[in-house]
């Protein structure tokens, strides 16, 4: 038998959207490349947990509009004019749904930039954090938390039951420590480091799979490294 013939078919992929699918470290972070901020502080203390994903955001949101206030919503999306898709992104999810599987991106960024992203490659649903405006489209000083940055597995296992998708079948793709809890017990996850993305052109996602598979052993977490999928291009 196979590497790919043992691995399970493949209906849904979720990805991460920041470093994944967008050549953006951070959608937090490229607001306060905007502003002229640096939250790295308060980055830290919530990485070590000493503070909430609420507070984290509020704190952004403040040292903000010590630059600026208000904050109007198309300042925002101007922010974001000159991000764009990692190499590959567009093809790889028209590969996967011309191939019948389900596409979400579950992130932790903002929603403002990652609902663009969705509707840029026709995603099948997402979920992100993201801002609350006032009446006159400025920006409040709260922040909207849908999903912890820690707790991806809760959401992807949500949205497998909402369409009633098999866990077994479900591969979910991040790029940092927080997304690793995006696998879900019976799932696949594939870390991409380094920013690597992989060039598919006219491939079935599983024989990538197989190759990392076979590369990481009989583990359900493959890790892309440079040396493993820089430059690679799959074919049929």
């Amino acid at each position: 038998m196979s590497e790919a013939q043992q691995l399970p078919q493949t209906t849904c992929v979720v990805f991460d959207c920041d470093g994944v699918l967008v050549d953006a470290v951070s959608s937090w972070r490229t607001l306060h490349d905007h502003f002229g901020t640096d939250n790295s502080l308060h980055l830290q203390r919530f990485i070590r947990g000493e503070i909430t994903d609420a507070e984290f955001m509020r704190s952004d949101i403040q040292m903000w509009k010590e630059v600026q206030d208000p904050i109007h919503r198309d300042e925002l999306f101007r922010a974001y004019s000159g991000v764009a898709l990692m190499k590959g992104a567009r093809e790889l999810v028209e590969l996967l749904k011309s191939n019948g599987i389900f596409v979400a991106i579950v992130s932790a960024g903002v929603d403002l930039f990652v609902s663009s992203i969705a509707a840029m490659l026709k995603v099948d649903d997402w979920i992100a954090n993201g801002f609350v405006f006032n009446d006159d489209e400025t920006l409040s000083d709260e922040g909207v938390c849908r999903l912890h940055a820690t707790g991806k597995g809760e959401v992807i296992q949500r949205l497998l039951d909402m369409n009633n998708l098999d866990v077994q079948g479900c591969v979910s793709v991040g790029d940092s420590e927080m997304d690793l809890s995006m696998h879900v017990d019976g799932s696949r996850f594939i870390g991409l480091t380094q920013h690597v993305i992989v060039r598919f052109q006219r491939s079935k996602m599983l024989e990538l799979m197989s190759s990392w598979a076979k590369t990481w052993g009989s583990s359900y977490h493959y890790f892309a490294l440079n040396n493993q999928a820089n430059g690679i291009d799959v074919d049929t």
